[in-house]
């Protein structure tokens, strides 16, 4: 099979080819949105999801929050001391397992979730999409990262 029968016009190394650029670009443009519109409540996206999280689950430990948002406790740790620092969450140690530590929603991060409830509609509007065509990306893309996290490559013969 060659480059243009796969679908590739000349190069297949082309930048522009590659779905996971698009991918990439289409985050980052997302991320631009979502600081002008999670500014009002103080959060970045990705304390935005953290709050996400608890919003629908309640308190959770924080590997379980990061198995919902596919981050490591080292990613996480920092997002969380600032969201505690900001008096939105509370976390707490267990006192079974002491490397067990739990995050519960405060007061002021339950309150939040009523101001937040906005942001949904706002993302929508800027994205240009109708709700359907938003809902046949975001299950296209979960079939996709399924996918994803099913393959079992093996390191290429040139790499080795």
């Amino acid at each position: 099979m060659t480059a243009v029968s796969a679908g590739f016009a000349e190069d297949p190394l082309r930048l522009d080819r590659h779905i996971c650029f698009s991918l990439h670009a289409a985050s980052r443009a997302f991320g631009s949105v979502y600081r002008v519109v999670l500014k009002d409540l103080g959060l970045t996206y990705s304390q935005y999801t953290v709050m996400l999280v608890l919003w629908e689950h309640g308190p959770l430990p924080v590997r379980k929050i990061g198995d919902h948002l596919r981050l490591d406790s080292g990613t996480l740790s920092p997002l969380l001391k600032r969201l505690e620092a900001n008096g939105l969450v509370h976390r707490e140690r267990s006192m079974d397992d002491e490397r067990s530590v739990t995050v519960r929603l405060t007061d002021a991060g339950n309150a939040l979730r009523d101001q937040a409830m906005d942001v949904p509609r706002r993302i929508v509007t800027a994205s240009g999409l109708d709700p359907n065509e938003i809902r046949d990306l975001r299950d296209r893309l979960d079939n996709l990262t399924a996918t994803l996290d099913r393959v079992d490559l093996e390191p290429s013969p040139a790499a080795q």
